[in-house]
């Protein structure tokens, strides 16, 4: 084999390995995640399938002699030093040889680790780590500094981004190490965050704001900002947000309360402290009584539809007052030009 064509190297830490436990629990195994890929050397892929290390060597000589894939393209090679200070080099293969293997040897768990392993590395690639029992087990001891740093990151993004107060701490909490967009508890988080946070601030949640504050005769419809405020139009969907009818001093107040959260996150990370989905459930709520706010005890008095039904009735009227009295930039032109007309004929005369 010339250099061209000797394997690429891995560079891997200990939090880069992650356990495999088949559905049927006879097989366990420590799995590399590198590259947007899983790794496995012979002996594993052996142990996988439940076969020996020759019958592996011959089905990959058979894989690569029949190109049905290219060597150099599935295989590296791990460089590990031991005690005694010698290098040892370890040649690994990526998932797609790990399966074509597979699919000639024992095609159920093929097909089981195939599916573990897809998942797995679509959490991976969200949350730049993943997550398995072994690692839970032991905490923060298992992450290394890398984990924590890229936390912090994300963490500092997630300040500086433009997303709307509730959002960023949903945001915050996608960062939870066994977070799960599927189960029950993130569905219940999100379904409550907005609400929570504003009833916090104002005593209502978000529907309750809507619903009581849309007035066809207010000043804005009782908008305090819009989309294209404050000279532009109030549009259909600006009615049904609640951040729209906050005061500026609400508005003030809820953004200095995200912003402790948020050092509240940076500050665990810093830490080392590894923060779990129900963590930040429990947090939201000690740290809104902490610092003397109420907690939202149900669901609230109005739903949502009401609201939103109630506030589209309400613009619905105040459309027609709003056509009447609006000025757009072309009706400000043309009377900026009407007006300069009548000075040029009041000059002639």
């Amino acid at each position: 084999m010339t250099d061209e064509d000797a394997p690429d190297t891995l560079g891997a830490g200990a939090s880069d390995f992650i356990l495999y436990a088949a559905p049927s629990g006879g097989v366990r195994v420590r799995v590399l995640v590198q590259d947007e890929t899983v790794w496995l050397p012979q002996r594993q892929i052996a142990e996988l399938f439940a076969v020996g290390v020759p019958a592996i060597s011959k089905h990959l000589k058979n894989i690569f002699d029949s190109a049905e894939l290219q060597e150099k393209s599935v295989v590296s090679v791990l460089e590990t030093t031991a005690a005694d200070g010698k290098v040892y080099r370890t040649r690994f293969y990526n998932l797609d040889a790990i399966i074509a293997v597979g699919y000639r040897v024992n095609s159920y768990e093929a097909t089981q680790f195939r599916i573990w392993a897809t998942r797995t590395l679509r959490e991976y690639l969200v949350k730049g780590f993943v997550l398995d029992d072994e690692r839970l087990k032991h905490g923060a001891a298992a992450f290394g500094k890398d984990y924590f740093d890229e936390l912090l990151e994300r963490i500092r993004e997630i300040r500086a981004s433009e997303r709307r107060f509730y959002q960023k701490v949903t945001d915050l909490y996608a960062l939870s190490v066994d977070y799960d967009k599927d189960a029950p508890l993130t569905r219940e988080f999100f379904a409550m965050v907005q609400n929570k946070l504003h009833w916090a601030i104002t005593g209502r949640t978000a529907a309750e704001l809507i619903h009581e504050r849309a007035d066809r005769d207010a000043p804005h419809m009782g908008l305090t900002t819009w989309k294209h405020g404050p000279d532009g139009k109030i549009l259909k969907s600006d009615v049904s947000v609640a951040k729209n009818y906050l005061t500026e001093a609400h508005l003030g107040e809820l953004n200095r309360l995200v912003s402790a959260y948020l050092d509240l996150a940076e500050n665990r990370a810093r830490r080392g402290l590894v923060t779990k989905m129900a963590d930040w459930t429990r947090f939201l709520d000690g740290f809104l009584e902490l610092n003397a706010y109420p907690v939202l005890p149900d669901k609230g008095k109005v739903s949502a539809l009401e609201a939103r039904l109630k506030a589209e009735a309400e613009f619905e009227r105040f459309r027609e007052v709003q056509d009447a009295a609006f000025e757009s930039d072309f009706d400000r032109f043309v009377e900026e030009a009407k007006q300069l007309a009548d000075r040029e004929d009041e000059g002639d005369g």
